[in-house]
């Protein structure tokens, strides 16, 4: 007869703490609190959140989104900074979804790691629930999975998930774009949450360890751009929205077109390239060209609009705290030559330099 091992095993001894995981909950409840709409008709705790739709749509549709953080998330657990990547993560998905016009009206996440670092994981969260705020946007749920051997010790990685509600007939697709309508950008706050593997390279093989000024230009949050946008719907005539995330300007710009035969003419001098940004491309050695389709390069946000808007959209944007400028207009593809300093960018997403 075998002998058998006579340890007791426990889930906790196999590396998950389910303790942990209720005492986490405890910490966040009164910052998710903080998000609730009186839409909600669930509490924090069950299986599933359960909402009524908001009263002032007609006819609503729901918009949805899903989007992470990154490799960004490595440099906040290398150094300690886990208070902004919540935002980070809620920013992802509430300015995608906003594109289309959508009110972000529901917010869940998945938090996973190795095994349950409760302080980590409540400034996190709390994070995400303040960003959730600055959407006024719901955060209903989320999941806080651990599992030990599947991540290194200390390492964990973020999931978000939104729900916009929009009315159908006022999303905005791109299908009134005209030539001779205005491209208006709003400024981002950094590399917001793209581009950071290529941006980890860059100190792995330059031997940089990043000083405070440094880690504060890497690590500024992702913009939330929610509430300007929205105060801006219902008085300009937005034929078209895009957010500059992974693919950096060259390949998100073209996905507001609906019209192909269209495109962009975007005047590259008309903003300044933030610090961050002129010091990857040096240290990189990174070409222009990779550099617009790798970062937003200080552009986070792009609305199309009729010229004779311009100045009152810049003027609207300025009263939410956004810089916004003029970029450049759509234009009919194959009429124009790009001259110094212009770029031109095709709905089909070719481009020419000036």
């Amino acid at each position: 007869m075998t002998e058998q091992n006579s340890e007791q095993l426990t889930y906790k001894s196999a590396g998950v703490d389910i303790d942990a995981g209720a005492e986490l909950v405890e910490r966040i409840k009164p910052a998710i609190r903080q998000t609730r709409r009186p839409e909600i008709l669930s509490g924090l705790g069950g299986f599933a959140a359960i909402a009524a739709m908001p009263g002032k749509y007609r006819e609503p549709v729901l918009v949805t989104g899903t989007d992470g953080v990154g490799t960004k998330l490595k440099l906040a657990i290398e150094n300690d900074l886990h208070d902004g990547v919540g935002q980070d993560l809620v920013a992802m998905c509430v300015n995608d979804v906003l594109v289309t016009g959508a009110e972000p009206f529901l917010f869940l996440d998945y938090y996973a790691s190795s095994s349950l670092d409760v302080d980590t994981a409540s400034r996190v969260i709390t994070g995400i629930a303040r960003a959730c705020e600055l959407a006024g946007c719901a955060l209903v749920g989320g999941e806080t999975a651990e599992m030990p051997g599947f991540y290194r010790e200390g390492d964990y990685d973020l999931a978000g998930f939104c729900v916009g509600v929009a009315e159908r007939t006022r999303i905005i697709d791109g299908q009134s774009m005209r030539a001779g309508q205005t491209i208006i950008g709003l400024k981002s706050s950094g590399p917001h949450s793209n581009g950071y593997s290529l941006i980890r390279k860059i100190l792995e093989l330059r031997d940089i360890k990043p000083d405070a000024s440094l880690l504060e230009q890497l690590m500024q949050p992702t913009r939330i751009y929610v509430k300007a946008i929205l105060g801006l719907i219902d008085v300009l005539d937005i034929s078209a929205m895009s957010h500059i995330t992974g693919g950096g300007i060259l390949e998100n710009l073209p996905r507001m077109f609906a019209d192909r035969s269209l495109a962009a003419l975007i005047n590259l001098d008309s903003w300044n390239t933030p610090d961050i940004f002129s010091w990857l491309q040096q240290a990189g050695n990174i070409s222009a060209v990779e550099m617009l389709k790798t970062f937003n390069c200080g552009i986070g946000y792009v609305l199309c609009i009729p010229e004779t808007q311009a100045q009152v959209c810049i003027e609207r944007l300025a009263q939410f705290d956004e810089h916004a400028i003029v970029l450049g207009q759509i234009v009919e593809a194959g009429t124009v030559t790009p001259t110094t300093s212009q770029l031109l960018l095709g709905g089909d997403a070719s481009f020419s330099f000036g």
